[in-house]
């Protein structure tokens, strides 16, 4: 089978593709900007760099209509997972630059692939948790755009799907991030000024994203239906803090409560692990100690533990 992903640079992309290359009778092709042509310009993270000759790259601008069709066009996909978004970890992102990617592209994107080339048998959208709350710009253009993807599946039942992923954590996250902000204040021996941290969050390992992922592919599921990709547990953001602290040894500590929450914050998310599982056969396999444990050590320099 022939696969299209979209970010696949990213945080999420760059252990997804590496699963989907070691999957039998599997093409896959990488939707990026021009500029990943260069490696001078834009490296390729190391997981795709090993692999690389093993990836069919398409370049567009998926602002670019004309573009994402001729991308598309030229990989001619059985499958697109659609990973590709801006402003995750930005809280200043402006509204139209918003739309314009994570909404006008992934737009152009569903056209492309059923208006267009016609070879699509599945579409794979990444949602976000925060959708729920909305509380951001990144989480209201992302809602945005899947209300369009629902409109798409349920007018002209496009098989279109959701990958709602909870609060993902792992090797080469961004440091913007709360779990590897904490981690490189752990192993520098440094304080850690948070909030009081009561949210409770669904925290899910980077390869059980992947593998949740992964498993969507080709099941029979209704159009617009959303896969949620979560452990089903919340833990406590102050926990998840604590516990980073004490797996790393660290000299310095928490200081917990030292900043403000932020207002209307939800208070507590967690993944329909059930669902999830009756739609894919698909279940978390990496604990949180054993995910906190794996990515300290990696961050550290460390070999991993979970392959």
């Amino acid at each position: 089978m022939r696969i299209l992903v979209t970010g696949a640079t990213g945080f999420i992309g760059s252990h997804l593709v590496p699963l989907l290359v070691g999957m039998p009778e599997t093409a896959v092709s990488i939707l990026a900007l021009e500029s990943f042509s260069n490696p001078d310009i834009s490296p390729l993270p190391p997981s795709l760099f090993a692999i690389r000759d093993q990836l069919h790259f398409v370049y567009a601008d998926l602002r670019n209509f004309r573009l994402t069709v001729r991308a598309l066009e030229e990989a001619a996909p059985d499958f697109v997972i659609h990973l590709a978004a801006v402003g995750m970890t930005d809280p200043f992102m402006g509204i139209n630059t918003a739309l314009r990617h994570n909404l006008n592209g992934t737009i152009n994107l569903l056209r492309a692939s059923f208006e267009k080339t016609r070879t699509t048998k599945q579409f794979i959208v990444a949602r976000t948790s925060g959708e729920r709350s909305n509380m951001n710009v990144y989480a209201a253009s992302k809602s945005a755009a899947w209300n369009f993807c629902q409109m798409f599946a349920r007018t002209q039942k496009w098989p279109i799907h959701g990958a709602m992923i909870f609060q993902a954590y792992g090797p080469g996250q961004s440091e913007r991030n709360l779990i590897p902000a904490a981690i490189n204040a752990a192993i520098a021996g440094q304080d850690f000024p948070m909030t009081a941290g009561t949210q409770e969050r669904d925290w899910i390992f980077v390869k059980d994203v992947a593998a949740g992922i992964a498993a969507m592919l080709n099941k029979p599921m209704p159009p617009g239906e959303t896969v949620e990709l979560g452990s089903g547990k919340p833990v406590s953001i102050a926990d998840v803090v604590q516990r980073i602290y004490q797996l790393s040894a660290s000299l310095g500590q928490p200081r917990i409560g030292a900043l403000p929450s932020r207002p209307g914050e939800e208070q507590r998310q967690f993944a329909n692990t059930e669902h999830s599982f009756n739609l894919t056969g698909w279940k978390t396999a990496v604990s949180l100690p054993t995910g906190l444990q794996t990515t300290i050590k990696k961050a550290r320099g460390e070999s991993e533990s979970e392959s």
